[in-house]
């Protein structure tokens, strides 16, 4: 059996997404020298009984080892000029794991993984459940904690490029 129906076009299917804006988020794993992260826009929130948040992951991505073993992770959801945070944590540069860090303000949260200063939001997660499923994860992660800046907008990405939102 195919891992596609043959009459889907992969190409058209990728393109198709790419119309599909998305939030931007940095999800950070780990502590100390063992810190990683990646960017994703394929955040949402699960349940609110109990507070659960869904993330998608690549499991050829270094982090998916790294959110295994440190069974928490926390959702950054950018703002409006943090795209180069973004880029960073997308591989942009070549800088990985810990390097990815430098260069900007960051709290320990209840799990010890790193929250961004100037998120819009950040959401401390437990790994509740990693679910496998093709190339990706879905990771489901337990809220901890949630802390939300006021008066910034939202970094967004939409056909290929970083966007604003209008009137915000």
């Amino acid at each position: 059996m195919p891992s596609y129906h043959p009459s889907v076009d992969v190409p058209a299917f990728k393109h198709a997404m790419g119309r599909l804006a998305g939030a931007v988020s940095v999800i950070t794993v780990g502590t100390g020298q063992a810190r990683t992260g990646f960017t994703a826009t394929s955040v949402s929130s699960f349940s609110i009984d109990p507070p659960t948040i869904l993330v998608s992951l690549n499991k050829a991505s270094s982090s998916w080892a790294a959110v295994l073993d440190a069974g928490s992770f926390a959702v950054n959801i950018l703002a409006n000029g943090q795209s180069d945070v973004a880029d960073r944590f997308a591989g942009r540069g070549g800088i990985k794991g810990n390097d990815r860090y430098v260069g900007w303000d960051w709290d320990r949260l209840g799990s010890g993984t790193l929250g961004l200063a100037g998120a819009v939001s950040v959401i401390d997660c437990d790994l509740d459940e990693a679910i496998e499923r093709h190339s990706h994860a879905i990771l489901l992660g337990r809220v901890r904690s949630v802390e939300t800046s006021t008066d910034v907008s939202p970094l967004l990405y939409w056909h290929g490029s970083y966007q604003n939102l209008a009137g915000v």
